[in-house]
């Protein structure tokens, strides 16, 4: 018995070190387009203090050895990224200030990657709208007032994070958003937002599942990516997102995942609770 225990073991471990790797990393959205639910209000990431920051963070996950850079971009757009890129490489393109382009293609370019990776799916749930409007049913039913109570909360959360970053590291914001405590945070409303509803219509639980299927889409195009057991996918997604494609493909067993901490030294600005006087 001792003997089959031990075969298993190294099968096991066999089959773990032949998984493709995968490491998520959850982004503010540089580019401010204030399409959530509560939206982090970003300085400008194109002055030069910002952008030599945005070069040490890029250099800290190109220790992760990337093989594939995959951003939050539509997949039917892969021709737009792959000019994009091209024009980058070429230096006919200036960076715009948002996590696909600074974080992105820099990252792919200084890996001397061949392009960059679309694996966003983000096209209308099927069925009315009426079906997902759960603030229209919480205003229905008693809870708009509730609701909306919760969002000035969570936005005034958010404005907090945006004051406190503006005297921090670029890397501090990213390394605060992918710890397990603020991922669990901003997945825990998905979860409230599930309740607006009933047995006869539950338009938040629809939402909702629309959002866990819109996530199970980018991992599919992710795995898409890792055919190879010795590819290496780096996922650079707002992080919102950060919470669930972990766990999924923690979940599916296609990806070995790496911890996303590993790859985002503490600086010692991290633990600052407000900006220095």
């Amino acid at each position: 018995m001792a003997v089959i225990g031990l075969a298993l073991t190294i099968a096991a471990s066999a089959s773990a070190q032949a998984s493709p790797a995968l490491l998520v990393v959850g982004m503010p959205h540089f580019g401010n387009p204030g399409q959530d639910i509560v939206n982090i209000r970003v300085e400008d990431v194109t002055t030069p203090d910002r952008q030599r920051e945005i070069e040490e963070l890029v250099a800290r996950l190109a220790a992760f050895r990337p093989t594939r850079v995959a951003v939050e971009w539509p997949v039917g757009a892969q021709e737009k990224l792959d000019q994009r890129y091209a024009d980058y490489r070429a230096g006919r393109y200036k960076l715009r200030p948002d996590e696909v382009d600074q974080i992105g293609l820099r990252l792919a370019a200084k890996l001397g990657l061949s392009r960059v990776d679309a694996v966003d799916w983000n096209d209308e749930f099927p069925g009315p709208d009426a079906d997902y409007d759960f603030v229209a049913w919480a205003k229905s039913h008693g809870r708009g007032a509730d609701w909306d109570r919760r969002v000035r909360e969570q936005q005034a959360e958010a404005d907090d994070r945006a004051r406190l970053m503006a005297c921090t590291p670029i890397s501090a914001w990213v390394r605060q958003l992918n710890t397990p405590d603020a991922r669990a945070k901003m997945q825990r409303p998905y979860y409230e937002i599930a309740t607006m509803g009933d047995n006869a219509a539950n338009p938040g639980a629809n939402w909702v599942g629309g959002w866990y299927a819109r996530n199970l889409r980018i991992l599919n195009n992710l795995t898409a990516l890792a055919q190879d057991p010795e590819a290496r996918v780096i996922a650079i997604y707002g992080a919102g997102h950060g919470y669930l494609l972990d766990q999924q493909a923690r979940e599916a067993g296609t990806f070995a995942v790496a911890e996303t901490l590993a790859y985002l030294p503490a600086s010692p600005r991290d633990g600052w609770k407000r900006c220095p006087d």
